[in-house]
């Protein structure tokens, strides 16, 4: 159509980036892979869309109301208009991933047979939920998760978090902390409170909030949202005690022990005095047992990482032995650490970390009027074999102007045609 004006504007909820912020996000993503390959995980790719089905089993929380869902296409998109009664959810039947971890399971389901055992993935890529557009909340962004399947205990998840802090410090992140629990230690503490089992998954959803609304806040939504002020009551008694909000630090032995699984206990322990040990005193480790994470897939310990000066979590995980078994019919164990890679490179670019390289980058001016255009790629194709960056430009009449835009843009040096020879200048 013509006269239709047509925003040059990225879709709502999506993004362009500028050439410095995709540098640093190639750098953090080579840096996070190194990393991970150095532990023992290998790297593997899932497409972007799934079988809606997949999507749609129950196992993505509240990120199941936020599917882009693919309609379907030609002839199967007019056989199902033509029926007499259409329902919504017949019109669709594929969707975009709204997180690595259900395409993952599906993948491994796939190839079990010919995957090693155990196996440990690396997975970074984009994903997509139909959020409302907002600061710092995107409809497509990158997630990098690292995952393990067939390994029961927790060193498992001792491995995990350590490879994710490695991976963290390497890219510059220092004194963070790691806060651990276990979903049945929130089970524990919904049965000792008397709150309706049924309606756990509120109640946790309310218990998340605890950060931002304090003891008082949850309190109230909990009433609210219908609970029993009882339950209520007993819950808010026991965060008070142990001091939840505080800097204080709680041992997990000391946590409701009457109703807790000792086996439980012991193992959150565990993993609490191995990573106290492997991180050195470079970040942290505290058993939170307020942290809920929002996926309804997670079977027992639960993790997250928060950053110094920041009020969000930078990275999260858990155990979910059950997910696999409900795509193949046979439980696997799995556990799995992503680390909020928009966050970390949003943080990154604010505090103006990034990539060090000593590669010389020099821009080639030539004027294609006069410099013979044979030798001009000669002679650059000569000085990029010493591992230089050498970009060929056109020169510009205002040339001071182009050279202070090429230093700018992080040029070391510029080089020119004098004669048959090359003459490079650096930028003072």
């Amino acid at each position: 159509m013509t006269g239709v004006s047509v925003s040059s504007a990225p879709a709502s909820g999506m993004r362009d980036f500028l050439p410095v912020e995709a540098a640093l996000r190639d750098w953090a993503t080579a840096s996070l892979v190194k990393t991970y390959e150095r532990f023992g995980f290998t790297r593997i790719e899932t497409p972007i869309v799934e079988n809606i089905a997949q999507l749609r089993r129950g196992d993505g929380g509240e990120n199941l109301q936020l599917i882009f869902e693919i309609l379907k296409r030609g002839e199967k998109l007019d056989k199902t208009l033509a029926e007499s009664i259409v329902a919504r959810d017949d019109l669709a039947d594929l969707g975009l991933r709204f997180d690595l971890t259900v395409p993952l399971v599906r993948f491994y389901a796939n190839n079990q047979g010919t995957l090693p055992n155990p196996f440990k993935s690396i997975q970074i890529g984009s994903v997509f939920r139909a959020e409302s557009p907002q600061a710092g909340r995107y409809r497509q962004f990158t997630q990098c998760d690292i995952d393990t399947f067939g390994i029961k205990s927790e060193t498992a998840e001792i491995e995990l978090i350590e490879a994710t802090s490695e991976a963290l410090l390497q890219l510059g992140f220092e004194h963070f902390t790691v806060r651990l629990n276990d979903r049945r230690v929130l089970a524990t503490l919904t049965e000792v409170c008397g709150f309706d089992p049924a309606r756990q998954d509120n109640l946790f959803i309310q218990i998340d909030k605890l950060d931002k609304l304090g003891i008082g806040g949850v309190a109230a939504e909990l009433i609210i949202n219908g609970h029993s002020r009882e339950a209520v009551d007993k819950l808010t008694k026991i965060l008070g005690e142990l001091g939840i909000g505080t800097e204080h630090s709680i041992n997990p032995s000391n946590f409701i022990p009457e109703k807790c699984d000792p086996t439980v206990i012991e193992r959150l322990n565990m993993v609490l005095s191995s990573i106290t040990h492997v991180a050195n005193g470079k970040y942290k480790i505290v058993f939170d047992p307020t942290l809920v994470r929002g996926m309804g897939y997670y079977t027992g310990q639960i993790f997250e990482i928060s950053a110094a000066g920041v009020s969000y979590s930078i990275a999260g995980g858990g155990r979910y032995d059950k997910m696999v078994g409900k795509m193949s019919g046979r439980d696997v164990p799995a556990v799995g650490f992503s680390i909020g890679f928009e966050r970390i490179v949003s943080i990154l670019m604010d505090q103006k970390l990034g990539p060090t390289s000593n590669v010389r980058k020099i821009a080639f001016i030539f004027d294609p009027d006069r410099d013979d255009t044979i030798t001009v790629f000669q002679k650059a194709k000569e000085l990029r074999s010493g591992d230089q960056i050498v970009s060929l430009l056109p020169r510009k009449k205002d040339l001071k102007k182009q050279l202070d835009q090429l230093a700018a843009q992080g040029f070391q040096s510029h080089a020119q045609m004098r004669g048959a020879e090359v003459e490079i200048k650096d930028f003072q």
